[in-house]
């Protein structure tokens, strides 16, 4: 008589054991979903106050310290700000944190109006200005130079 052979039922999973299954360190999907949906509302209200403030993506990088890559996965939804980076972009946006993060009711952000400039900025000066406060101290005096030399009036 042939005899069956018989294996141990496998033990159950605890919820660790599944969250090692997904990969390590993964968050549940319940943590994970709202994380991506915040992501979603923070960068969608951050594209929506740059639009509103005229400025390009680059200009809001600039302010707030991060290379415009960064920001523009932040827009998209793909990423994260730290608490500091995220203080600097309520102020480069000038809108309220709880704006940002959707804590708010479902009334529309509003914008802490900047004062009138003087002249308004155009992309092109934004632009030049980046490139003027990268340059040291030889190169902004050659630049002084040349700018000088191309105001005079013949």
């Amino acid at each position: 008589m042939a005899s069956k052979t018989t294996f141990p039922a496998p033990p159950e999973q605890s919820s660790t054991s599944r969250r090692a299954t997904r990969g390590k360190d993964a968050p549940p999907r319940g943590k994970r979903e709202a994380k991506q949906k915040l992501s979603k509302a923070l960068g969608d209200a951050a594209r929506e106050a740059r639009q509103h403030a005229r400025l390009t993506q680059a200009d809001v990088a600039e302010r707030i310290g991060v290379a415009t890559e960064v920001y523009g996965r932040l827009e998209r939804g793909l990423l994260m700000p730290s608490v500091p980076t995220l203080r600097r972009l309520c102020v480069a946006l000038r809108l309220p944190a709880d704006a940002l993060l959707a804590l708010g009711s479902a009334q529309p952000p509003t914008w802490v109006e900047p004062p009138e400039p003087s002249e308004p900025e155009e992309p092109q000066m934004r632009r030049l200005m980046r490139h003027v406060r990268k340059l040291n101290a030889t190169q902004l005096r050659a630049l002084s130079m040349v700018a000088a030399t191309l105001r005079r009036e013949d």
